[in-house]
């Protein structure tokens, strides 16, 4: 009986594995398939990729009162981007899990976990020249969201679905003062919050927080 159930066990932790390994390699470069799930493996969590989600690309939040902790990233992003979230979060949870939760989300803690698991990945194998040249800069001091680094955003967009779409622009990229056009709703660029922008809406005169990296088209004087 202990025999049987033992197998039971096995088989059920083979598919798991399995699982997580096929959903990595449908959505991370090749290069990066065995990396990644070495990281899963070494420390498990739970990983969930989910509907896009207009706030954010991936997301981590530790909970002192959960043995397992949990990732989450948008089933959407190409495989590019995709992996630098994934690494983004992996890094929040070795940050702390190492130093506690008193540490800020996007402190030095943060960034050193972030530069040490991005670093084996920033090769012409894994990420194209287009890529690797401003991902390089940009890990030289990581922000909290690779939307705070335009010349970043425009290269990784290149590798998107949709990237057909003409006229648009990221909301970081046009002038405060600047009035644009998003999901048919007219807005006027007011102020820069960190990786978000407050932003004035003409019709109903609120004020309204829009990630600087949603694209938007400019409106024309």
């Amino acid at each position: 009986m202990s025999l049987i159930s033992g197998s039971v066990i096995i088989f059920r932790l083979m598919n798991k594995d399995q699982k997580f390994y096929e959903a990595f390699k449908k959505h991370l470069p090749e290069g990066a398939v065995n990396y990644c799930f070495d990281l899963w493996k070494a420390d498990p969590f739970n990983f969930y990729i989910t509907r896009e989600r207009q706030t954010k690309l991936g997301d981590f939040r530790y909970r002192s009162d959960q043995k397992v902790q949990t990732i989450t990233i948008n089933h959407n992003l190409n495989p590019y981007q995709f992996l630098i979230t994934y690494v983004h979060e992996v890094a929040h949870y070795r940050a702390f899990t190492k130093y506690g939760t008193k540490i800020k989300p996007h402190g030095i803690e943060w960034k050193r976990a972030f530069q040490e698991l991005l670093d084996p990945l920033l090769d012409p194998q894994i990420f194209p020249r287009d890529i690797l040249i401003p991902l390089k800069r940009y890990i030289i001091n990581p922000k909290a969201s690779t939307g705070a680094d335009p010349w970043l955003m425009m290269e990784l967009r290149k590798f998107d679905e949709n990237n057909g779409n003409t006229g648009l622009q990221f909301l970081q990229q046009i002038k405060v003062g600047s009035q644009f056009e998003i999901k048919g709703r007219i807005f006027e660029k007011l102020e820069v919050k960190r990786t978000r922008v407050l932003c004035l809406e003409i019709d109903s005169g609120r004020k309204f927080l829009i990630s600087g990296h949603a694209e938007v088209k400019l409106k024309k004087n």
